[in-house]
């Protein structure tokens, strides 16, 4: 009966120290003298006890939660390019090459079935024995060579070979442009890492209509068959019959065969999770020019993707009117109307004419055989080494670029021109 009364008499205090200590933490809470999970951790720190379990101190989830970073600016992007030639293109491919190096992009290289061995062999040896190169490891050579056929499918299949390469080779590009052994830049990369560098970088710019006009006769309409796709020897498509109606299951387009896509996009019809690539692919395996129709009508007929679209290829290029089956070949009376144009390439060029040694001097600031010059470049001699590949000097090269761009994101936004 004493013990009884004992654990009584303790009972009460317990209990009216216990309610007082609830009333001031409640106080606490409601002015706010409490503000953080660290103060009642703090708080219990007095005590020495330590729970554990599995050996790890517990703690609250919340205190885990890392602080967000200040926000960056945007990356600098980088492009993937495709360079093709054929035969007695060697020279005119290895200077378009050097005067397009910058570290931070990839690069695939191509000359066709057609080209001797030797020269093939040459342009691999020049790719594995230059030091820039094998510093960096970012210019492959498909050593295997295709055979392209002009007008046919096997150039859409080299494109799409050199995507799959690219996309199999680095998880780190934004862009891809395919250029050819007779195209020219315009501006220095630094020009064009830096007018990208603020771009959305799912957009595409691929010129494109579906105003067919004298090409739904000529080119929709006649089945033809590239020989690239069976034969070893290079020689010209040729037609059967009878011609097809125009489809009705899609939308034709067309427009230039010289585009710079994004990512995004390279991966949708490279990965085909949708059909449509693949069946328009075969479609387009007996189209004349298909290179001029593939891209432009996948693109189009995918809303998704059609909103992207902005109608250029960012190519000066100089044609008659109507156009004819090639360009004007440019030389250095053009070089105004190139300038002018902003964009950011030009084709197509004869072998070594001196309007590319003005370009080289007054545009791209590189001397002949050199590397054109950068912030990434270091070394004795200049650019011989990568010093920081993040660091971009751009010049006049990035003002023209960016008014041209600016123009048409803007005519792309209304929807202008944009998949009609």
């Amino acid at each position: 009966m004493g013990s009884l009364n004992l654990e009584r008499k303790w009972l009460f205090p317990l209990v009216i120290s216990s309610l007082i200590c609830i009333f001031l933490l409640v106080t606490f809470f409601n002015m706010g003298l409490v503000s953080s999970l660290y103060t009642i951790n703090s708080l219990f720190a007095i005590f020495p006890t330590r729970m554990t379990m599995d050996n790890t101190s517990v703690a609250f989830a919340e205190s885990k939660i890392a602080q967000p970073s200040p926000p960056t600016g945007p990356t600098i992007p980088r492009f993937a390019y495709l360079i093709s030639g054929s035969k007695g293109d060697l020279e005119k491919l290895w200077r378009i090459l050097k005067a397009l190096y910058h570290p931070l992009n990839h690069y695939v290289v191509h000359l066709d079935l057609e080209s001797p061995a030797e020269e093939r062999l040459e342009l691999a040896s020049r790719v594995g024995n230059e030091s820039l190169f094998a510093e960096v490891k970012n210019v492959f050579m498909i050593s295997k060579a295709n055979m392209v056929t002009y007008r046919g499918p096997t150039m859409v299949a080299n494109t799409l070979h050199a995507c799959a390469i690219l996309l199999k080779r680095s998880e780190d590009w934004d862009w891809f442009i395919n250029l050819s052994a007779s195209d020219y830049p315009l501006v220095t990369q630094d020009d064009l890492l830096y007018t990208f560098t603020n771009l959305d970088r799912n957009l595409n710019f691929i010129e494109h209509t579906s105003q067919l006009g004298w090409k739904e006769d000529k080119r929709a309409m006649p089945l033809i068959v590239d020989p690239g796709l069976y034969l070893m020897t290079k020689s010209d498509i040729f037609n059967v019959n009878p011609s097809r109606a125009l489809p009705t299951a899609f939308k034709l387009f067309t427009g230039s065969a010289w585009m710079v896509l994004s990512r995004e996009f390279v991966e949708y019809f490279i990965w085909g999770w949708d059909n449509l690539p693949r069946t328009l692919l075969m479609y387009y395996s007996n189209f004349v020019s298909s290179p001029e129709g593939y891209f432009h009508t996948v693109i189009c007929n995918v809303p998704e993707f059609a909103s992207t679209a902005v109608n250029h290829d960012l190519h000066y290029i100089s044609w008659d009117n109507p156009p004819k089956q090639h360009p004007h070949t440019l030389s250095i009376n053009d070089t105004e109307n190139m300038i002018t144009s902003n964009a950011a390439f030009a084709r197509k060029f004869k072998q070594d004419d001196l309007v590319l040694d003005q370009i080289d001097r007054d545009l791209l600031h590189r001397k002949k055989g050199d590397f054109t010059p950068g912030g990434w470049c270091a070394g004795h001699p200049k650019c011989s080494t990568v010093g920081n590949p993040m660091k971009l000097k751009p010049g006049q090269g990035a003002q023209r670029l960016h008014r041209l761009i600016t123009k048409l994101i803007l005519a792309a936004r209304s929807g202008e021109n944009q998949c009609k």
